[in-house]
């Protein structure tokens, strides 16, 4: 299974900070039905064993709904649960070895901050890339923002899709108009909302009006 543009448009970003509570893939669920085209799995804190069984979980409920699922950091539980594909940040992964081990229908995303690093993990047989922080971040303290022009950079230099990432909301999101990406991916703006689905359904339809 290869990444297209259209599944990258709503990319939802998992933060358990906001549940409480509630099951995550009860939250998963409600953002897929609102639109999410692809779900990655992010949670640092938890154990080896957790995080594997929430894998499965999550896992579960994006193939009922035929969206990929990628988990973050970690190629061999993406293997063991069957998920979609791995996300990959500078300095968590090797895309060649990754390749090597799980194979051509993998799908690899990498992170890109600059123009030499998209370029770097395109050779090395990323899928696609995000890049950012585009307006900082909410999850990551020591995010440096992005400029339009680096982003516009990126998506110029790489034949494969781009997703922004940091800080993108609703309100903000129309400013990155015209920089060629695919998408956008989502964290608090999406698990943070009460409706998550609704939220969902508004980001999606803004996104699609910004890129086109």
């Amino acid at each position: 299974m290869k990444v297209d543009r259209e599944s990258l448009i709503l990319y939802a970003i998992t933060d358990r900070t906001w549940l409480n509570g509630k099951a995550l893939k009860d939250e998963v669920k409600a953002a897929i039905e609102g639109g999410a085209t692809m779900i990655q799995l992010r949670e640092k804190n938890l154990s080896y064993e957790e995080f594997f069984e929430e894998a499965y979980e999550i896992n579960g409920v994006c193939r009922e709904y035929k969206v990929p699922l990628i988990i973050n950091d970690n190629p061999v539980i993406a293997t063991k649960v069957g998920a979609a594909g791995v996300h990959i940040g500078q300095d968590d992964g090797n895309i060649r070895l990754i390749r090597k081990t799980a194979g051509e229908s993998m799908i690899i995303g990498a992170t890109a901050h600059n123009v030499e690093e998209a370029v770097k993990a395109y050779e090395a047989g990323a899928d696609y890339l995000g890049s950012g922080a585009v307006f900082g971040s909410t999850t990551k303290k020591d995010a440096v923002p992005m400029t339009k022009e680096t982003l516009r950079a990126i998506t110029s230099a790489v034949p494969i899709p781009v997703v922004a990432i940091g800080g993108i909301t609703y309100e903000n999101m129309g400013e990155l108009e015209n920089t060629g990406i695919a998408g956008m991916a989502l964290v608090s703006a999406v698990f943070a909302e009460k409706d998550i689905t609704g939220a969902c359904m508004r980001l999606k339809e803004r996104i699609i009006e910004t890129i086109g």
